[in-house]
C-alpha cells in the first residue's frame, strides 16, 4: 500500500514540476509561435483560422458539415480543419505548446483543460460567453464541469459541446420473461441481476467491467447508491466514506455470482460485445455503445436508461467527461476564432453534431430537437441532465495525478477486490490516500 501511495505522489510532483518548467520555458518568449508566452491578438474577425479536432476519424464528417456551414454563413472567414485522434491529441497540443505551432481552435474536453490552463495556453472564455448569444442557452452541469476541471480559479476556459452521459442497458424481453420491474431503482438493480443468473444455462443478469476503465464505473456505482453527492470533504475525499464502502462491497459481490467470470478482465468493447451477443440481463456503459446495441439486438429487445436512483430517490453520478471547444491565447484572430466557436455550438449546429455522434446537445435548445426522441437513450439522458433529476459528482480531473491514481495505480486492485483478494475497505483507503496526497500536492503547488 505505502509504495503504491509513495509512487503515486512522486508523479503528482513530477508532473506538476513539468508544467511549472513547461511554462518557465513559454513565458520566456512571445515570439508568435504559439506557446505560453504568446498573448496573441484579436484580428480583424476576416481571413484564417485553424482548427483541431481532437477525435479526427471518428467526428471528422461532423465538424466539416459544420464548417462547410460556418464558411457559407461566414464567406471573409476561411477555416482550415485538423484531425487528430484522440489518442494522440493531447500529446500533439503538448508537443506545440514547446514547438510553437497551435491552432486558434481546438477540441478541449474536461481531462485536458488542467494540464493546457497550467500552462497559460487557453483564453479565459467567461467574458466572451458573458455577451454571447450563447449566454444562458448552455447546460448549466456541463458548463460547471469544464470550469471545475480547471480546478484553480472557477475560470471557463472551453465551451462545452456535448456529453457522453452513463446509460443503464438492459434486456426488455428478458426483463417480461422474468416479471421483473424497469430497473429504475438500485434494489429493483439488484433483485434484477439475482433473479435473470442460470450460470448453468450460461445467462447473466449483469456484465461487471473488471479491465481497462472500471474505476469510473465502480464510482459510479458506489455514489449513486451512497447519495454522496461530492467527491470533496474539505480537502479529503470521500471515496472511502464507510457508505461508499457498503455500496461496493455490495456492487463488486456481483462479480461471478451474477456476472460472468470473464468480465474480469473485460474492458468496454469485450463488454459491450459479450452483452450483445449473450443472453445478459443488464450493462453500464455509455451513449457511445447504442448504435452497437441497435445493430446486435433490434430496438425492441432493449432499453437504455439512466442510472438508477438511491435510496433518497435522487439519482446521483459521477461526472463524464465533457467535450468543448477552446480559444487558444496564442491566436492571432481570436474574433473570428470566437465567431467559429459561437457558431458551432448554436443551436441548429450543436444538434446536429450531436445527432451524429449520439450524444447530449450542449445547447438547450439543441437538447429538444425532434432526432433526441428517436434515440432514446438520448432523450432520457438529455432528461436527466436538464430536469433536476440528477446530481452529477464532480470528478478530480484538474489533480495531475488522476490519470494515473484512477487507471494504473487502482485498475489492478479493484480486480483484487473482485476476486476477494483486497477488501473494498482497504481498496478505497488505499485509493483515499493517494487522493489525499495529490491534492495536498496540487494545494501547495497552486500556494
Amino acid at each position: 500500500m505505502k509504495i503504491n501511495i509513495r509512487r503515486s505522489r512522486r508523479a503528482a510532483v513530477a508532473v506538476a514540476l513539468g508544467s511549472v518548467l513547461a511554462l518557465t520555458a513559454t513565458a520566456c518568449g512571445d515570439d508568435g509561435s504559439g506557446t505560453g508566452g504568446d498573448k496573441g491578438d484579436e484580428g480583424s474577425g476576416k481571413g484564417k483560422i485553424v482548427f483541431w479536432d481532437n477525435n479526427g476519424g471518428v467526428r471528422t464528417d461532423a465538424w466539416k458539415a459544420i464548417i462547410a456551414d460556418f464558411e457559407k454563413a461566414n464567406p471573409d472567414i476561411d477555416v482550415e480543419y485538423v484531425g487528430i485522434p484522440s489518442a494522440d491529441y493531447q500529446s500533439k497540443v503538448e508537443t506545440a505548446i514547446q514547438g510553437g505551432g497551435l491552432p486558434d481552435v481546438g477540441g478541449v474536453g474536461a481531462a485536458m483543460i488542467a494540464s493546457f490552463s497550467a500552462q497559460k495556453v487557453l483564453e479565459p472564455l467567461d467574458d466572451r460567453l458573458a455577451k454571447s448569444s450563447l449566454n444562458g442557452k448552455l447546460n448549466e452541469d456541463m458548463v460547471t464541469s469544464l470550469k471545475a476541471a480547471g480546478g484553480v480559479d472557477d475560470t471557463l476556459y472551453s465551451v462545452p459541446t456535448s456529453a457522453n452521459n452513463g446509460v443503464l442497458y438492459y434486456r426488455t424481453d428478458l426483463f417480461k420473461k422474468a416479471g421483473l420491474d424497469e430497473p429504475t431503482t438500485w434494489d429493483k438493480f439488484y433483485e434484477a441481476a439475482d433473479k435473470l443468473t442460470d450460470a448453468k444455462k450460461n445467462e447473466f443478469g449483469y456484465t461487471i467491467r473488471g479491465g481497462a476503465g472500471s474505476i469510473a464505473q465502480a464510482l459510479d456505482a458506489m455514489y449513486g447508491q451512497s447519495g454522496i453527492t461530492s467527491f470533496w470533504n474539505g480537502d479529503k475525499t470521500t471515496v472511502n466514506d464507510p457508505k461508499n464502502v457498503e455500496a461496493l462491497e455490495k456492487y463488486a459481490a456481483l462479480y461471478k455470482k451474477d456476472t460472468p467470470s470473464a468480465d474480469l478482465n473485460n474492458d468496454f468493447t469485450k463488454m459491450v460485445a459479450q452483452w450483445d451477443s449473450g443472453t445478459i440481463g443488464m450493462l453500464n456503459h455509455n451513449l457511445g455503445s447504442y448504435q452497437d446495441h441497435v445493430k446486435s439486438l433490434g430496438v425492441e429487445k432493449f432499453r437504455g436508461i439512466p442510472q438508477p436512483i438511491g435510496a433518497s430517490g435522487k439519482r446521483v453520478q459521477v461526472s463524464n467527461p465533457v467535450d468543448g471547444v477552446g480559444l487558444f491565447k496564442s491566436s492571432k484572430n481570436k474574433e473570428a476564432a470566437w465567431k467559429f466557436i459561437e457558431f458551432a455550438v448554436s443551436r441548429a449546429e450543436n444538434s446536429k453534431f450531436n445527432e451524429s455522434a449520439g450524444q447530449v446537445p450542449a445547447n438547450n435548445e439543441a437538447a429538444k430537437d425532434a432526432w433526441i426522441s428517436k434515440a432514446e437513450p438520448t432523450k432520457l439522458a438529455a432528461a436527466a441532465l436538464t430536469d433536476g433529476s440528477t446530481t452529477i459528482v464532480q470528478l478530480p480531473y484538474y489533480l495531475p495525478d488522476w490519470g494515473t491514481i484512477s487507471k494504473a495505480d487502482n485498475e489492478p486492485n479493484f480486480q483484487k477486490v473482485l476476486l476477494g483478494k483486497m477488501s473494498a475497505k482497504d481498496f478505497l483507503d488505499t485509493f483515499a490516500d493517494q487522493l489525499n496526497d495529490a491534492q495536498a500536492e496540487w494545494n501547495s503547488q497552486k500556494g
